[in-house]
């Protein structure tokens, strides 16, 4: 596969990196621009814009109330194809689009694929995708758009598998820090730590992000000590759910957990 922003981000070297997951279509359907240029004007690496979804199972509350009122707004996957082409014409940061597999199934995987690499998506994250099932069925396709896929790995993954999607991996691979739904937490466990330490010791081929659990500075300065960095997600959306600015709120919360100024 040719490089792209994602990968040449990776390529970089660059430690401490920070990708925000953010809700499609959250809390205003015409949001999503706005929000990732902001996020791009605070300093974030990289975003995850997710793909709403009716049963959002691996998510915490925060995230799954997220997805309702997004779809109650209007949004759907073409019209997020729509507003991805309208963040690329005014951003170079690397876009992901997280979600699950059924939406992406409904619209054809061939055609979101080509969809989503023209409006300037970098790469993909569905949790839902089964390893076997993406190298038998959708990695030509993948390949063919230039889309990197990314897979989560979790405390339970064993070594054998961590190493199977190490060697199909292109970009980058997400460490979730817990066996558990998303959520916002103020430190990790020993536990937590003895993992993050496991992953490292590996020496993967590939980088990895660490997430689920990343809520403020010393969460992320302690992911980032084993990693290449951490993906915020839930206490983003906490951010936006009671933002009254959301440039002023964006930039304050990007800050807070890259330098550790307080909100």
């Amino acid at each position: 596969m040719k490089s792209n922003r994602l990968t040449t981000l990776f390529a970089s070297g660059r430690k401490n990196l920070l990708s925000v997951f953010y809700t499609a279509g959250y809390p205003g359907l015409t949001d999503t621009v706005r929000i990732g240029k902001a996020l791009e004007a605070a300093g974030a690496d990289f975003v995850e814009i997710g793909i709403p979804f009716s049963d959002p199972v691996a998510d915490g509350p925060t995230i799954q109330a997220s997805n309702k009122v997004a779809l109650d707004n209007g949004m759907n996957l073409h019209l997020l194809v729509e507003q991805v082409a309208e963040l690329r014409k005014i951003s170079e940061l690397p876009i992901i689009l997280m979600g699950y597999l059924n939406p992406v199934v409904q619209y054809g995987v061939e055609a979101f694929c080509a969809d989503a690499a023209a409006a300037g998506v970098d790469g993909l994250i569905l949790p839902d995708m089964p390893l076997e099932e993406f190298m038998a069925e959708y990695k030509p396709i993948f390949d063919k758009h230039n889309l990197h896929n990314t897979f989560l790995i979790s405390p339970t993954t064993s070594e054998e598998r961590i190493r199977r999607i190490d060697a199909v991996s292109t970009a980058f691979i997400y460490a979730v820090a817990a066996s558990s739904t998303t959520g916002a937490k103020e430190r990790f466990t020993d536990e937590q730590i003895a993992y993050f330490e496991r992953l490292k010791s590996m020496h993967l081929k590939n980088p990895f992000m660490i997430g689920f659990g990343i809520a403020n500075n010393n969460s992320f300065r302690q992911a980032c000590a084993y990693s290449a960095g951490a993906v915020v997600g839930s206490a983003f959306i906490n951010v936006l759910r009671e933002s009254k600015d959301l440039e002023e709120d964006i930039s304050a919360f990007v800050h807070s957990l890259k330098d550790g100024k307080a909100l």
